[in-house]
C-alpha cells in the first residue's frame, strides 16, 4: 500500500512538473492534456486518474508552486542574519520569487501563460482575492511590535512593496535587457533602501521580525490545511 502511495506521489509530482514546462513555454491555452501525459511519458487517461480536467490540474500547480515559494522564502530568511529586518524580509522574497518562474506568472497573472483561464468565473485568483493580504498582515504586525515606523498606513506600505514586486519580474518586457542591472544587486538595493525608509533602531528588530514571519507563515499553513 506504501509503494502504491509512493508511486501515486511520484507521479502526481511527474505531472505536474510537466504541465509547468508546458504551461510556461507554450501556455495553458495551447497546452494540451495529451501533450503533458507525452512530456511526462505515461498515459493520458493515468492523468486523468490525479485531475478531473485541466483546469484542475493547473490550479493543482498553482498551489504547489505557491507553498514551494513560500517555504523557499521562508527559509532563506531564517537562514539569513538580517532576514527579519523589512529589508531582509522582502529581498529575501525576491530571490524565492527569482527562483520560481512560474510564480512569477502567477503573481502578474501572466495573460500569456495563463490564458483564458483568467476569464473563467470562479477561477483561483477570483477566490484568493477576498482573502487576507499575508504582506499586509506582516507589515501591521511589525510596525505594532514596533519594528518599523507607524507613520505611513499599513496598506500603503504593503501596495508600495507589491509594485516593487510586479515591477521586478515585470521589467524586461519593457526594458532592453542590457539596461537592467544584476539582479543581486538590485534586489541587495531594494532592501537597503527600505530598511532605510522604514526600520526604526532596534537591538532585536531581526528577532522580532523572523517570529512574525513565522508565525504568519504558520497561520496560513493551518488555514490551508482546514481548506483541504
Amino acid at each position: 500500500m506504501v509503494k502504491n502511495i509512493d508511486k501515486n506521489s511520484e507521479r502526481l509530482e511527474r505531472i505536474l512538473d510537466s504541465a509547468a514546462t508546458l504551461f510556461i513555454h507554450y501556455g495553458v491555452d495551447k497546452t494540451a492534456v495529451s501533450d503533458i501525459a507525452r512530456e511526462a511519458g505515461i498515459s493520458k487517461g493515468a492523468i486523468y486518474l490525479h485531475f478531473k480536467s485541466k483546469d484542475e490540474l493547473l490550479e493543482s500547480l498553482i498551489i504547489r508552486e505557491t507553498e514551494r515559494y513560500a517555504d523557499t522564502w521562508l527559509g532563506l530568511i531564517n537562514e539569513d542574519p538580517n532576514g527579519g529586518s523589512i529589508g531582509g524580509m522582502y529581498k529575501n522574497m525576491l530571490y524565492a520569487l527569482e527562483s520560481n518562474e512560474f510564480m512569477g506568472a502567477i503573481l502578474r497573472k501572466d495573460g500569456r501563460i495563463l490564458g483564458n483561464y483568467l476569464r473563467k468565473p470562479g477561477n483561483f485568483f477570483e477566490l484568493k482575492d477576498g482573502q487576507p493580504n499575508s504582506r499586509f498582515d506582516f507589515v501591521k504586525m511589525m510596525q505594532d511590535a514596533g519594528a518599523i515606523r507607524t507613520d505611513i498606513d499599513a496598506k500603503i506600505i504593503a501596495h508600495i512593496m507589491n509594485m516593487l514586486s510586479y515591477g521586478l519580474i515585470a521589467m524586461s518586457d519593457i526594458m532592453p535587457k542590457e539596461q537592467i542591472p544584476p539582479l543581486n544587486k538590485i534586489v541587495e538595493g531594494i532592501g537597503i533602501i527600505l530598511d532605510s525608509a522604514l526600520s526604526i533602531e532596534s537591538h532585536n528588530k531581526n528577532e522580532v521580525g523572523k517570529e512574525i514571519i513565522n508565525q504568519v507563515a504558520n497561520t496560513r499553513r493551518l488555514q490551508h490545511h482546514a481548506e483541504e
